[in-house]
């Protein structure tokens, strides 16, 4: 297992919620952190099945076009009733001609499994790969999961993408109905950020 030394980490993601939240976990390690927006990066076409072959595309790709070790991750939600779909293909099911409906395919989940005649309770589990990549090639890929079940109707407004119809395992509220640092606690990318600070930060 390779140990990151460097003083700054490129993480591959447009999202500002995400950057902070990564930023906050690796400040105890000395660790400044960069964002793909600000070097100007594109964003590179997943074309894996996995998340894991998603997650290196996007980190080796940032860590070729920088010269900085990159951290990346690809998340997704896998209902058992639907044999694991939406998977990989989490954010297509809400994409739109002008942008992501997660209303649209959170009922899209829900008729799929409806349809599919799938008993209760309906098993599922956010999944988050986070891979990190460094200029010579090499890679350190750490998966996260967090068990749980769909419910219907949604429930709550917190959180984002198919929160509010995923309730985890041991507790009697949603993802959309729970505290975004309560969640962050839990959460699938927690169990794969624990995993990367042991492997390559500790």
């Amino acid at each position: 297992m390779r140990k990151f030394t460097g003083q700054t980490l490129l993480v591959a993601t447009h999202n500002a919620g995400k950057l902070e939240e990564i930023a906050t976990l690796l400040e105890p390690y000395g660790v400044s952190v960069v964002g793909a927006a600000e070097k100007n990066l594109p964003e590179p076409d997943e074309t894996e099945t996995s998340f894991a072959g998603n997650a290196r595309i996007k980190a080796h790709a940032a860590a070729k076009a920088t010269g900085l070790p990159a951290l990346s991750d690809d998340s997704g939600i896998e209902i058992d009733a639907l044999n694991g779909a939406p998977g990989v293909y989490t954010a297509d099911w809400a994409e739109t001609g002008s942008g992501r409906d997660f209303i649209m395919a959170m009922t899209k989940a829900h008729d799929q499994i409806t349809a599919s005649e799938a008993p209760k309770p309906w098993t599922a589990r956010f999944c988050c790969t986070l891979a990190l990549a460094w200029p010579d090639g090499h890679d350190e890929v750490f998966p996260g999961t967090v068990e749980g079940q769909i419910v219907w109707p949604m429930r709550g407004s917190q959180g984002h993408g198919y929160d509010p119809i995923f309730q985890p395992k041991g507790y009697e509220i949603t993802f959309g109905e729970m505290d975004r640092w309560a969640k962050n606690e839990i959460s699938h990318r927690a169990d794969a950020f624990a995993k990367l600070v042991k492997g390559c930060f500790d």
